[in-house]
């Protein structure tokens, strides 16, 4: 259902983004592959399993909070059909336990990531109102912006659930919501895909205790989420919108 559609992956350099890149490409898609560093973009779509080279992919390099090239890039585009948002920017103090967290470094993750998205999601409503043809855009949110953080999986190891993440999920949730009663057209649909744990070599006691409360599968493969957003990108989910749509082996029940 994707084949010959046109399709942005903004945050194409990280884990959900490159395989999503590759993923669209096995399936027809012409792509635009956008990251704030277009060398270190590439060098992790080359190590993504079945990436193909030589689909119709095209790189640039795009700082979601540069407001200007933002909406520089979307005043350029023209045929695209859909837009997912993978991009996960952070300041170098994000992660930190509550008690921990100052002010400034809270107020600063937000910025980056919620103003981003909100950013991000203006200009493709926007890009909707010039061109008026059907568009589809996927937003990356999580169980923790639906849900309290289970802290207890976290015990005996140096990892937690950062409370920016918490805050920023669930403004990704509203602002998906926002725009969709917004924009008000069916060929306009703004949705979230909200996963589960992903796996990335975490230490083996958080992985056991996070499975306890899943079903069987516990922490998500990539693959496990990509099908999801894929799916809300084509015409099979034309009636979707506003929606999120939560992938995690049953975590949040």
């Amino acid at each position: 259902m994707l084949e010959n559609k046109t399709i942005l992956v903004v945050g194409a350099g990280g884990l959900l983004g490159s395989n999503l890149v590759s993923a669209l490409l096995g399936q027809g898609a012409s792509v635009i592959a956008a990251d704030i560093n277009r060398q270190a973009m590439l060098s992790r779509l080359e190590k993504v399993s079945g990436f193909d080279a030589s689909g119709n992919l095209t790189l640039v390099e795009l700082d979601l909070n540069d407001a200007q090239a933002v909406k520089a890039f979307f005043k350029g585009a023209k045929g695209l059909d859909g837009a997912a948002n993978c991009a996960y920017p952070r300041n170098k103090h994000y992660g930190a336990k509550l008690f921990d967290v100052e002010l400034e470094h809270f107020n600063e993750n937000v910025s980056l990531h919620l103003g981003a998205t909100f950013l991000f999601m203006q200009q493709c409503a926007a890009y909707f109102q010039r061109e008026q043809q059907a568009f589809s855009l996927v937003n990356i949110s999580s169980v923790y912006g639906v849900i309290a953080p289970r802290f207890e999986i976290y015990e005996n190891t140096a990892m937690t659930m950062p409370v920016e993440y918490a805050a920023i999920k669930a403004g990704v949730l509203q602002l998906s919501k926002y725009l969709t009663a917004y924009v008000s057209n069916s060929l306009f649909r703004s949705n979230c895909v909200s996963p589960g744990g992903i796996f990335d070599n975490q230490p083996q006691p958080f992985l056991e205790k996070y499975k306890s409360y899943c079903m069987g599968k516990g922490m998500l493969d990539i693959s496990d989420v990509t099908g999801t957003v894929l799916f809300l990108l084509s015409e099979s989910a034309k009636y979707v919108n506003g929606q999120n749509i939560i992938v995690d082996d049953g975590f949040s029940l």
